[in-house]
């Protein structure tokens, strides 16, 4: 076991390391950030983001783009106790086996998309989530090029997190912080259903 002393050194050179590599990071810039893979959290970081702007003051817009009209524990909160703060869109008509209807789908995603691009331009709104909008670029729903170049147009200090499962390489490639989230364990495997309060 390491006695307080040589703990205390091993910490301050820690500390002083971290203190100069921490100099040089002055910038600010509004992220694209990316959260991805076949593990679960992905939207529920997204809302975690949501509430710390939301303790900062700064206003924020959420645009799900599957997920439908789901009475939603995050959405029940967000609209219920900081409507003057964010903006909650549900433009999705649920999961696309759901729907067994592509054209619906896609022009689901396409109104999504328009609202989405809106609440983008506007410098006023500090963080908009995408909500499953990776799965919408999967199927070809919406156009990458297109949505990349939005995302390259953006206000300089808006965030814009793009969620689910199958980023495609090039937003990826655009992002700035991309999280990918890992399956490792899941109760559904064991035929537990979705949890409200844990999935929804």
């Amino acid at each position: 076991m390491m006695d307080n002393d040589r703990h205390a050194e091993k910490k301050a050179k820690i500390k002083a390391a971290r203190d100069r590599m921490m100099e040089g990071k002055t910038g600010e810039k509004g992220l694209v950030i990316v959260h991805t893979g076949p593990g679960k959290g992905k939207s529920s970081s997204a809302f975690g983001m949501v509430l710390r702007c939301v303790a900062h003051g700064m206003p924020c817009a959420v645009v799900q783009f599957i997920k439908g009209a789901w009475d939603t524990g995050e959405r029940r909160l967000l609209t219920g106790h900081f409507g003057d703060l964010v903006q909650f869109h549900a433009m999705g008509e649920g999961f696309t086996w759901e729907t067994q209807d592509r054209a619906r789908d896609i022009a689901a995603a396409q109104a999504g998309w328009a609202k989405a691009r809106a609440l983008i331009a506007d410098p006023a709104i500090r963080m908009v989530v995408l909500d499953e909008i990776n799965i919408a670029l999967r199927y070809d729903y919406l156009d990458v090029a297109e949505v990349l170049a939005v995302l390259a147009a953006k206000p300089p200090m808006t965030h814009v997190v793009l969620t689910g499962r199958n980023a495609k390489p090039e937003v990826i490639e655009a992002a700035d912080l991309v999280t990918e989230m890992t399956a490792v364990k899941h109760p559904f495997r064991d035929g537990i259903k979705a949890q409200a309060g844990v999935e929804f």
